[in-house]
């Protein structure tokens, strides 16, 4: 169904390790890499109007000669244009070989970022353009921008996509015609070709508005078909709720409450009734559901069955076999717990595989790891998968094949409304904890300028010396090699994980520790560095959003998000959520650097709320259509393109149109059907293989 990224011409070997290494490995990926935003090549301004700090398009007459100066090895090129308004001066670095192609008294257009230094303006490496041709070619054209590593460029990924959708063959339209019609969206060929090079907003609006009503809609035909499937399950694992539990519970050094309480009922009337439990716990950050989920798995032991946890990271998988182990032992010694990670060496995992088919492990934590096909259950009769938008339908369907149809049990902190979750989740039956334990004090939010990090950085010292530790988040792991004109965005202010430690290792006093975590990094790295936060043997923890899913350590009682704006409200709860976990004060420090009242109205809701579903139903009404952007500021579920607060309406659509489908066709063996049959069976194929 698709090539290899080294089919497409110009890209070697070299390059396709830059592809590599941000998941583009076939034409399809590449294709399906969307960008994050778009270059909107401006008509030119009066050199008067230039803004500092904004990327601007200026068109003017060159006054004399372009200079070549070199400077500490620095070679630069100076040169000056004027209009009947102004004169700017335009600078190159390390880039000698502009000198020649420039002419003086020749007119140009520049395009690049501009600064104000000593009461001048200046554009630094500016691209250059005949006047001509980007007024009658390129002006008003929307260049595409894409997530980025080190070495891989805009221009480089704009090229390969050209370079594949000039000589690929036309994309095979998988959706029925009168689907299409009914819903007025444009065919998949086209929508694939103009998310990437859109000749205008109206066509990249059509464009967002097919691939993401296409995501929705196969999540939802695999959701539902699911959801028909389970409802006709008898279940092998009926149990007896064990009167043992009740020692557990007394003995656990906190009361529960009673939405964790009503949760555990729900389940083990499920787990008794006879049929198959499909269930999701969806709680706010900090609400108390994994210790429902250890109920859950208990009442599955001591009824005789295995118990599975499955977690989206190793960190977290860590987190809870540490937390479960801790629990048990002292209260049960005869109960096993073992962990099953894809970083641990191959002894370990072979003991761990050995205990888990022999049924000498009666829990079983881990990653993904745990649905590979090697991996045998001696009598799994729950599965838990915990943050289970990480996973998606595909993998808990996986997960739930691993022995005869056992008891399912999801959880999830991403907060979603009830509408929304019900055709989100609408394979499973939903528990909702919606109150937090006793004690907790809820997190103190500020929302602040660029100007408050200076007070920041001394609150957080200051918290330091009382004993407590503190999160920086930053979005990006390393500065972009981009030039300026090429990144098209405003980015003086986006902070990334290691120049910012490396800032912070100047700013506060050498006793305090300062450690980096990021995605990319080794398992056992990441593992390492956030156990020695968790033991206190550092003080700052500085990373990047992979701290999101469920890292709890009491101690930290400061998070300070940089580039707030660029984050989702969901996302930026969820980050909040790793403070307050403790019995001592909290706080979340969010620092703005947009001057758009639009952002500062979305973040005012998080300063005002730290209810997780208040906010999420706050963000719903909050967005509107046609914010593009918006797209890659919503964690939820994964979906690449789709965001499920933004793109409501579509969701909706999706979800009917999925069900008026299984009913009329719940095979998918109907001509018309086929196409989508086999797109589904390649979606699943690629789900396993993640």
């Amino acid at each position: 169904m698709t090539d290899s990224i080294l089919a497409i011409k110009g890209v070697g070997e070299k390059t396709a390790e830059l592809f590599y290494r941000v998941g583009i490995r076939t034409t399809d990926e590449l294709m399906h890499y969307y960008p994050t935003g778009y270059d909107r090549l401006s008509e030119p301004e009066p050199l008067y109007k230039l803004t500092p700090g904004k990327i601007c398009t200026a068109e003017g007459v060159l006054t004399k000669d372009a200079q070549l100066n070199v400077f500490k090895g620095l070679k630069i090129v100076n040169a000056y244009i004027s209009d009947m308004t102004g004169r700017l001066q335009l600078s190159w670095y390390n880039f000698p070989y502009v000198k020649g192609s420039l002419k003086a008294g020749s007119r140009y257009v520049f395009r690049g970022r501009v600064y104000e230094k000593n009461g001048r303006l200046i554009m630094q490496q500016p691209k250059i353009y005949d006047p001509a041709e980007y007024r009658n070619v390129l002006s008003g054209r929307l260049l595409p921008l894409y997530p980025l590593t080190k070495g891989l460029t805009h221009v480089m990924i704009r090229k390969a996509v050209r370079e594949y959708v000039n000589n690929k063959k036309e994309e095979r339209e998988y959706l029925p015609a009168p689907l299409l019609a009914r819903l007025s969206m444009s065919d998949i060929d086209t929508a694939l070709k103009e998310i990437h090079f859109p000749p205008s907003e109206e066509r990249l609006k059509a464009a967002e508005r097919r691939l993401v009503f296409d995501e929705f809609f196969f999540f939802m035909l695999m959701s539902t078909s699911l959801k028909r499937s389970n409802d006709r399950l008898s279940s092998a694992f009926v149990t007896r709720p064990p009167v043992k539990l009740l020692s557990f519970i007394a003995g656990l050094p906190y009361e529960l409450t009673k939405p964790q309480l009503d949760a555990y009922k729900s389940i083990a009337r499920d787990m008794s009734s006879g049929k198959v439990m499909n269930r999701l716990i969806q709680g706010d950050v900090g609400s108390g559901k994994t210790i429902v989920a250890v109920l859950a798995m208990l009442n599955a032991v001591l009824n005789g069955y295995q118990a599975v946890l499955m977690a989206p990271t190793e960190v977290l998988a860590a987190q809870h076999y540490e937390t479960v182990r801790e629990l048990i032992e002292a209260w049960d010694p005869d109960i096993s717990c073992v962990l099953l990670t894809g970083s641990m060496s191959a002894k370990e995992k072979k003991l761990a595989c050995d205990m888990i088919e022999n049924g000498e492990a009666n829990i079983v934590i881990g990653t993904h790891a745990l649905i590979q096909d090697k991996i045998s259950f001696s009598s799994p009769g729950l599965m838990v998968t915990d943050e289970q938008h990480r996973f998606g339908v595909r993998q808990r369907e996986l997960l739930g094949k691993k022995g005869e149809d056992p008891h399912v049990l999801v959880m999830s902190a991403t907060p979603i409304p009830r509408t929304l979750a019900l055709m989100i989740y609408g394979d499973l039956d939903i528990s909702v904890i919606d109150s937090m334990p006793k004690g907790r004090l809820p997190v103190k939010n500020c929302v602040v300028g660029p100007g408050y990090r200076k007070n920041a950085y001394s609150f957080i010292a200051e918290e330091i010396k009382k004993g407590h530790q503190a999160y920086v988040i930053c979005s990006r792991v390393e500065s972009s090699e981009e030039s300026e004109e090429e990144s098209g965005t405003e980015e003086d202010n986006i902070v990334n994980v290691n120049d910012y430690a490396a800032k912070l290792r100047k700013i506060f006093p050498e006793n305090i520790r300062i450690e980096t975590l990021y995605g990319s990094m080794k398992s056992e790295e990441k593992d390492r560095v956030m156990r020695d936060f968790k033991e206190k043997k550092s003080d700052i923890l500085v990373a990047t959003t992979v701290v999101e899913v469920g890292v709890d350590v009491p101690n930290a009682t400061v998070i300070m998000i940089e580039n707030a704006e660029r984050f989702g409200l969901a996302q930026l709860h969820q980050l909040r959520g790793r403070v307050g976990r403790g019995k001592d004060q909290s706080y979340c420090i969010m620092i703005n650097c947009s001057d758009s009242e639009r952002a500062k109205e979305r973040l005012d809701i998080l300063n005002r709320s730290n209810d997780g579903f208040e906010i999420a139903e706050a963000d719903l009404k909050l967005r509107g259509p046609g914010d593009i952007f918006g797209v890659r500021q919503s964690g939820e579920l994964e979906f690449k393109l789709g965001d499920i607060y933004r793109d409501s309406e579509l969701l909706y659509a999706a979800s009917a149109e999925a069900k008026r489908l299984l009913d009329e066709d719940e095979r998918l063996e109907r001509p018309e059907n086929r196409e989508i049959g086999r797109k589904l069976s390649w979606l699943k194929e690629s789900c396993s293989r993640a």
